[in-house]
């Protein structure tokens, strides 16, 4: 598999999608939704995607001597790899906010979601919906990608919109604390949210291995 990863590496991934995990510095904007942040370090994985499917890459890749799976699985290294260097970065800058910045005025009077654990699980899950509708979208034909992005970006936003809209229901404030307030439940979220991009990932991945198999390149 680690063969598989290189060459996903050297061969599929473009340098833009690198550069768009830039896109997770966002979450350092005040007054902007920084979920948005998530949504755009996925669109650079989906040009890749876009690259490669030019490119005859799953045909390329479905010819050399390994399991049709091993082709899926692949792929999802790649995406997971991405994601997650987009979250450890987001994670760094989140952190820097809640003891730098914890007190800053331009973070204190934003009316938006604020940096915090719970914000990196709703990050999680953006990641966790992409791996699902779009990368398990791509494997049931092995060549489209327009309509799995489309239903993936109504779905994202709508989980950005609600992410956002929670912390202004009565009862749900502790949602956006600043710096270690409710600590313990900003920690349980981002837990919750590291266990449901896991599941999310894995039971795709699953999935679109079975979808593969069926698929006549």
């Amino acid at each position: 598999m680690s063969a598989l990863l290189k060459k996903e590496l050297r061969l599929s991934t473009l340098p833009l999608t690198w550069l768009f995990v830039g896109f997770g510095l966002m979450i350092m904007l005040p007054g902007y939704p920084v979920l948005c942040g998530a949504f755009f370090i996925t669109l650079g994985i989906f040009y890749s995607f876009q690259s490669a499917r030019e490119a005859n890459d799953i045909v390329f890749s479905a010819l050399l001597p390994v399991a049709k799976r091993d082709v899926v699985r692949g792929k999802y290294m790649l995406v997971a790899l991405v994601e997650m260097c987009g979250f450890a970065l987001m994670a760094v800058l989140t952190l820097l906010r809640m003891t730098v910045f914890r007190d800053a005025a331009v973070y204190r009077q934003n009316a938006l979601m604020n940096a915090n654990p719970f914000c990196l699980a709703a990050v999680l899950v953006v990641f966790g919906l992409f791996n699902v509708i779009f990368v398990g979208g791509f494997f049931k034909t092995a060549a489209r990608i327009g309509r799995p992005f489309v239903i993936y970006t109504v779905a994202a936003f709508l989980t950005m919109g609600v992410a956002e809209s929670l912390h202004h229901f009565p009862g749900l404030q502790a949602l956006n604390a600043f710096g270690f307030d409710h600590i313990g439940l900003q920690l349980s979220a981002l837990l919750l949210g590291v266990l449901i991009y896991a599941a999310m990932t894995y039971l795709s991945c699953q999935k679109a291995c079975a979808d593969f198999e069926r698929v006549d390149l």
